[in-house]
């Protein structure tokens, strides 16, 4: 009988080497991965699921079940920062464990997840500023180390459908000729000193459409600054002919700010409609206008709570 007790220990005490043993080795690309870019990250595993919100989404507008990676997609681990130069390329189904730029025409990110990974340099994880026609479908921007350094994309003639953005400081940087449809931006990384600020606290927005820039539309998106510390606004606008479109917004000192004042002159063409507001901003100011910008369209706007109609834009620079 002792010795049939001492069989069964033997047993149990192999089996748990062997489990033991399993855990430690994992995935060997994964285990390059992790050590060269995200240390603090070891245990988990590439995102093919969209995170849990942190506070409900409205129903019908975009989040976890219709944004991101469709859960079980296989996704293949790509090291190091990388740069797309061939026209037409599409690049589906990747991870990217490193920073992204893209310089060619046409390519397509379908199903993908951007990383970036530790970096002193003010840069996004996806650089489509010095590209043309760009498409960015059904994606993921959530950096492995979040900083007061980096953004999610910075785009240039760029559409982007379906994509969730979270733990950076700006979702978006929007240059000419952007189009954001059916995307969530939420839960963005707030820092008490940024070097692009002075060394002032972030200055988050959901989407930033710049000065000289023209032909920015923001259509059917969730853009929720609401649990951001201190967020300066869902959208931030110097450009003309800005469209926002049909989108919940909440969130920033006001959710929505139009400013002409980098250009020095009026704006063109903004049209702000059929969007629902939260009640979510600093200053109960869903829509903030500089003195010298217009808004050519503004039907439909009201509060998401209630239906009713927001109130007129505040006016001040």
């Amino acid at each position: 009988m002792a010795k049939t007790w001492w069989y069964v220990i033997a047993a149990v005490a192999a089996l748990a080497l062997v489990v033991t043993a399993a855990q430690q080795l994992g995935t060997p690309s994964r285990q390059a991965a992790e050590s060269a870019i995200a240390p603090s990250e070891q245990a988990s595993t590439p995102s093919v699921q969209a995170s849990a919100p942190s506070v409900q989404v409205p129903a019908s507008f975009p989040g976890a079940d219709t944004t991101g990676v469709p859960p079980g997609t296989p996704l293949t681990e790509v090291v190091g920062d990388q740069t797309f130069a061939e026209d037409g390329e599409v690049v589906e189904g990747r991870v990217f464990y490193g920073f992204v730029v893209v310089t060619a025409r046409n390519v397509t990110f379908r199903k993908c997840v951007f990383r970036g990974g530790p970096t002193q340099d003010v840069r996004p994880l996806l650089d489509t500023e010095h590209a043309r026609g760009t498409v960015v479908e059904d994606s993921e921007f959530h950096p492995t180390h979040p900083s007061a350094s980096i953004d999610g994309i910075w785009a240039a003639h760029t559409k982007i459908y379906r994509s969730e953005f979270r733990g950076t400081v700006d979702g978006i940087k929007a240059h000419t000729g952007t189009l954001v449809q059916d995307s969530w931006i939420h839960d963005l990384s707030w820092f008490a000193s940024d070097p692009d600020q002075g060394g002032e606290p972030t200055h988050n927005d959901g989407v930033q459409a710049f000065a000289d820039q023209t032909g920015v539309t923001l259509r059917h998106n969730t853009i929720d600054l609401s649990t951001t510390t201190d967020p300066n606004a869902a959208v931030q606008s110097s450009a003309d002919e800005l469209r926002v479109e049909g989108n919940y917004l909440d969130g920033g000192g006001c959710v929505v700010n139009i400013d002409h004042t980098p250009l020095g002159r009026p704006l063109t063409g903004q049209r702000v409609t059929g969007n629902r507001f939260g009640r979510n901003s600093a200053h109960d100011c869903p829509i903030l206008l500089s003195t010298r910008s217009q808004l050519r369209a503004t039907e439909g706007n009201v509060w998401h709570d209630t239906g009713d109609p927001i109130p007129a834009p505040e006016r001040h620079d």
